[in-house]
């Protein structure tokens, strides 16, 4: 588990699909290969993912576990607000979640970038990806931190 569940949903997004293999909740998504038109809530082509290239626009933290099962063996576990590859996940844009995907050790107050070195993790280094938000902990004995995500 990269998400606790203290957190704090003030605005988040229906409108992506990840397709890009498994992942777990807590990361830094970014926009896809392709980025679909208009209002796209139901485009296949509206894609995210985690990505550590550089120069990549973050879109938000993932708020789902992403799964590839056999869906005629078994079902998805709404428990634990799994959602099946290639399907339409949440996305948080504002408020705050703690999550381990986290690179280094941060500091409380300093900035939040998205990691050109892991992809979907988040660091303080100022030379790294584009500013999401803040780090509001420094890091626990478990590697959690508590992060503000404000993206406009």
């Amino acid at each position: 588990m990269a998400l606790k569940p203290d957190r704090y949903e003030l605005q988040t997004d229906i409108s992506f699909f990840y397709n890009a293999g498994t992942a777990t909740r807590g990361g830094v998504v970014v926009h896809g290969a392709s980025v679909g038109g208009g209002a796209s809530m139901d485009d296949g082509t509206n894609l995210v993912k985690y990505d550590a290239t550089a120069g990549k626009i973050p879109v938000g933290i993932l708020l789902n576990d992403v799964v590839n099962k056999d869906l005629t063996r078994t079902h998805l576990n709404q428990y634990k607000d799994e959602v099946q590859k290639g399907g339409k996940v949440t996305v948080l844009r504002k408020g705050y979640v703690v999550t381990n995907n986290v690179d280094g050790t941060p500091v409380g107050g300093s900035g939040a970038y998205v990691s050109e070195t892991v992809a979907g993790n988040l660091t303080m280094a100022t030379d790294e990806g584009a500013l999401v938000g803040r780090f509001l902990s420094d890091a626990d004995a478990d590697g959690y931190a508590k992060v503000e995500i404000n993206l406009p």
